[in-house]
């Protein structure tokens, strides 16, 4: 079956001026399936292709009242798509190399002996401005997909802000005092959004509250959970302060809730009078690490990651925090960062870096080279807390 018979408009003009030519052509294409109207002009023609709006012309370059060429230049004027093929008798080549560069699809030469080879040429028109036709309608289609993905994205950008000054609102002042004690944190997101997350809080006059998270994956989603965090923290004052109680009540909330996404963290309550940190682990890696003197310490524990299992159970720790020294916290973007051939020497490239910062967030993001911006491979979050005296 020809390829021109998958198209709705299968109609084929024909304008010449010898009724014999045009009685034979038109004969034998609707013999084929084809629908033919005719013209005997040229002035005729151009009427008859604005009233029937053919698929395909064929003209004869010597026609009276209006030429082939004139013809030619008309419907490539109002219909550039609409193939036009010439008809050509013996001895007008150069009229009819004129044609091709005007914008004829083709040329059959008279007298035309072998009808299939007109035929053939007419599927061959009506194929090609099928393609054009659909390409055309694909281009029109990707500029209006385009036009919205322009709006979506400036949507979500906006969107995004509106997310990013909420997660922003939610973290602790940078710099806080409680006590003997400060707090110091730096939030340096890989996206616009960021999975990691930290707070600290005064539950009474004895005991302060510090955690810090980081939610699996990047972006928008894990954002979300920071903020579900916040709130389920908030939420769960009566165990406040037990680290191992909190944990275990979050990772049934976040499981419950059937978001796909799963936390590590550090919980840890730090009394003011006798200085103790007592903590709890939910699957976070690097350990705190506690800096006396010119001794550091990666604190012990571990733990299942928070929500990754509905029952999960924690184990509580606790340390001495002595006078003149600091704790720091870390998400694990960090180790992506520290040079090294494995855990051990980035654990310790790390600890000599915190060592040599002296307590301050700027100084170990500079030992991190942190200081200028720069693309990250995770998102990077650090709490120090340090006790003054």
């Amino acid at each position: 079956m020809s390829s021109w018979k998958s198209h709705q408009n299968n109609k084929v003009l024909i304008i010449d001026d010898s009724e014999p030519v045009r009685n034979n052509i038109k004969v034998y294409l609707e013999d084929s399936g084809f629908a033919v109207v005719e013209a005997k002009d040229g002035r005729e023609g151009l009427k008859v292709f604005r009233d029937e709006h053919p698929a395909v012309v064929l003209t004869e370059l010597k026609i009276p009242e209006i030429s082939g060429l004139e013809v030619l230049d008309t419907i490539v004027n109002e219909s550039p798509d609409t193939p036009v093929i010439i008809i050509s008798g013996a001895g007008g080549v150069q009229e009819v190399i004129t044609a091709l560069r005007k914008g004829a699809w083709n040329y059959i030469t008279k007298p035309i002996v072998d009808l299939p080879v007109l035929e053939q040429a007419i599927c061959k028109s009506l194929e090609r401005g099928r393609l054009i036709q659909e390409n055309k309608e694909y281009r029109i289609k990707l500029e209006m997909l385009n036009e919205q993905l322009t709006k979506n994205l400036a949507i979500l950008r906006e969107d995004q802000q509106a997310g990013r000054n909420v997660q922003l609102r939610l973290l602790p002042n940078p710099h806080t005092e409680h006590d003997s004690y400060t707090f110091q944190h730096c939030f340096l997101p890989s996206l616009y959004l960021s999975g990691d997350f930290l707070d600290h809080f005064v539950v009474n006059s004895r005991k302060v509250v510090c955690y810090l998270a980081d939610v699996s994956g990047h972006g928008s989603s894990s954002a979300f959970v920071t903020v579900l965090l916040k709130t389920l923290v908030d939420q769960n004052k009566d165990i406040v302060l037990e680290p191992d109680k909190m944990l275990a009540t979050l990772s049934r909330e976040i499981y419950s809730a059937k978001l796909g996404k799963y936390l590590t963290m550090i919980y840890g309550v730090i009394d003011l009078q006798d200085h103790s940190f007592t903590y709890s682990i939910g699957g976070h890696y690097p350990n705190p690490l506690l800096i006396n003197g010119n001794k550091t310490t990666y604190l012990s524990g571990g733990g299942y990651p928070v929500g990754i299992m509905p029952h999960a159970t924690y184990d509580t720790y606790k340390v001495v925090i002595p006078p003149q020294s600091f704790l720091t916290l870390f998400s694990d973007g960090v180790m992506e960062i520290l040079p090294g051939d494995n855990l051990a020497s980035k654990e310790k490239k790390l600890q000599q870096i915190v060592l040599n910062s002296n307590g301050q967030p700027q100084a170990i993001l500079q030992g991190l080279e942190l200081i200028k911006p720069r693309d990250l491979p995770d998102d990077i979050t650090l709490l120090v807390v340090g006790r003054t005296t």
